[in-house]
């Protein structure tokens, strides 16, 4: 199972989302921490409900910090209710290149 795949399967139980995306952007980095090492994490769930958004943060960097100590360098988080993500037409922003990549 990859890292991304396990991801995936970790915050689902946890966070039992209304739509989840996980993509791996280990390959727009040039940091050299590897190939599962950036990712972008999408999650919309009532779990955020009257949440502050340094709080939600939080609550996944808590959950994941076995995951942080061992190889996740980056985690991009967009977390939202339900309310939150119909306001914003179902869609989130796209991740631009780290410096250094593609040029």
């Amino acid at each position: 199972m990859s890292k991304q795949q396990e991801l995936e399967t970790r915050l689902s139980l946890e966070f039992r989302p209304h739509f989840m995306a996980i993509e791996n952007e280990s390959h727009m980095h040039s940091s050299g921490r590897g190939d599962s090492s950036h990712f972008k994490v999408v999650i919309v769930s009532d779990v955020f409900e009257g949440m502050s958004k340094v709080a939600r943060h939080r609550k996944i960097y808590q959950f994941l910090a076995q995951d942080l100590q061992n190889g996740i360098h980056a985690l991009a988080l967009h977390l939202y209710t339900k309310e939150e993500w119909l306001a914003l037409g179902q869609s989130f922003p796209k991740s631009p290149n780290c410096l250094g990549v593609g040029q």
